[in-house]
């Protein structure tokens, strides 16, 4: 059973008339977002830009919203996200805003309502440092970089 999460949303007025982050599929781990832009947005290769999403929201204490690129867009288009997966911590209540980056060598244009990421729902523990002057052995121990090989 999926666990449900009740998270509170406001839309901000330049996020009129757009729908809220919905899952696609009945089984999608993410809802898409939709860019609140008022007017076409061209994002040149190579370049980035921050897209509105219209939506501030309210995540409840122990989870976290993690922002993803939209595979789609990816394969299809070269677009990516910078920071990615962004947080959005449970005690944010500013605009969520997309970093979008066109990694192609064609300008991409992103138009009101396009989806251009996907937001996941995570639940976060916090940890708690404790010093200690060994840490316990493991199979791995401090191997890392390529140390099982290819």
């Amino acid at each position: 059973m999926v666990e449900k999460v009740i998270i509170e949303i406001k839309r901000l007025p330049h996020g009129e008339n757009l729908p809220f982050p919905q899952y696609m599929t009945p089984h999608a781990a993410g809802m898409d977002l939709v860019a609140a832009v008022e007017t076409d947005t061209v994002i040149a290769p190579g370049q980035r830009k921050l897209i509105p999403t219209g939506i501030c929201i309210a995540l409840p204490p122990g989870f976290e919203a993690q922002v993803r690129p939209r595979s789609g867009l990816a394969i299809n288009h070269g677009i990516g996200l910078l920071n990615a997966p962004g947080t959005i911590d449970a005690d944010y209540r500013g605009e969520i805003k997309v970093i979008v980056a066109n990694f192609s060598e064609q300008p991409f244009i992103v138009k009101r309502g396009d989806r251009i990421a996907q937001m996941v729902i995570q639940s976060v523990a916090c940890g708690e440092w404790v010093a200690v002057d060994e840490l316990p052995p493991s199979e791995r121990n401090d191997g890392g970089f390529g140390h099982t090989g290819k």
